[in-house]
């Protein structure tokens, strides 16, 4: 029996987490889209690539969720994307409808599935998908901290001309304006970043991580990044079906860890086929614990805006 994974939303990220789980061969793919035509068109434009490619899945398009029937996986890209000018936040409410009717309709036709939520504002729509869904904790995650962190390794690997390979790091926080680079355990080969940059170049990165989603809008002007996410997206979809037990920094509901309560917030976490498996919990610097708990502020800022709203 092949694995199977519902991908909702067919944009760029939607679409391109498509071909990366085709690309691999993880699972039979549905694109979901509420634009008719566009799931259909795109899906099988990427099935005709499968005897060139060499891969051999079925991707399917629909504009419901019948399809989707018994998926491992379920993948919410669909949203708003941001425009130059606009924050994280300003895409909550827009959003929040958007990622409670797609996981009402995925919840309906894949009651055990697996959830990866990868639109914006991340937090805060992880927490829709939880509401909703009412799935335990494990199931409901989000994909933000292993794009935070390879952003965070690209430019760091590009400031010392080193291999991306060699640079180990991990972002925690919230996946917006707070999140928090842990420099002191960031290091190339085992030697602490500390040693290879001086601390105005490390800001300078920690910024610049900071500041990855809004630099590429910048640039396209009519879009957000959707290469890096669609990757970042899959390397948790493949550690979920495949049982790798990965440990990457994701967004999961804290309950007392980091002293953070009913939050969803950007953590390590080992990857499974059960979801989530374990949370670590790392031993913070004083520092470090009051970035977070600045991140872990914001996040409940939206979430508060979500619960007047629902109430």
């Amino acid at each position: 029996m092949r694995k199977k994974v519902t991908v909702v939303g067919a944009g760029n990220v939607g679409a391109s987490c498509a071909l990366r789980i085709a690309d691999k061969e993880l699972a039979d793919v549905v694109l979901v889209d509420v634009m008719e035509g566009v799931p259909q068109g795109k899906a099988l434009d990427l099935l005709e690539s499968g005897p060139v490619e060499g891969y051999d899945v079925s991707i399917t398009g629909a504009n419901d969720y019948a399809p989707t029937e018994n998926s491992d996986v379920v993948v919410i890209t669909a949203g708003f994307p941001r425009k130059p000018g606009m924050s994280r936040d300003d895409l909550l409410m827009a959003n929040y409808e958007i990622v409670k009717s797609a996981t009402e309709g995925a919840v309906k036709y894949s009651p055990n599935a697996i959830i990866v939520v990868v639109t914006n504002p991340l937090d805060a729509m992880c927490y829709t998908a939880h509401i909703t869904s009412k799935f335990p904790k494990n199931r409901v995650i989000g994909m933000a901290g292993v794009l935070d962190t390879a952003r965070y390794r690209t430019f760091i690997a590009s400031e010392l001309n080193v291999s991306m390979e060699n640079v180990s790091a991990m972002v925690l926080g919230g996946h917006g304006d707070t999140m928090v680079p842990l420099v002191r355990l960031t290091s190339v080969s085992g030697i602490p970043l500390t040693e290879l940059l001086p601390q105005d170049r490390i800001d300078a990165i920690v910024q610049r991580t900071r500041d990855g989603g809004a630099e590429i809008v910048k640039y396209l002007k009519t879009g957000s990044a959707f290469y890096a996410p669609s990757s970042s997206t899959v390397e948790m979809v493949e550690s979920i079906l495949k049982d790798k037990k990965k440990v990457l920094p994701c967004a999961a509901l804290l309950e007392g860890e980091y002293g953070i309560n009913g939050l969803f917030v950007g953590v390590p976490c080992k990857l499974g086929a059960n979801g989530i498996e374990k949370i670590y919990e790392i031993s913070l610097s004083g520092a470090e614990q009051k970035e977070l708990n600045r991140s872990a502020a914001a996040v409940q800022e939206l979430v508060d805006v979500l619960k007047q709203k629902a109430s």
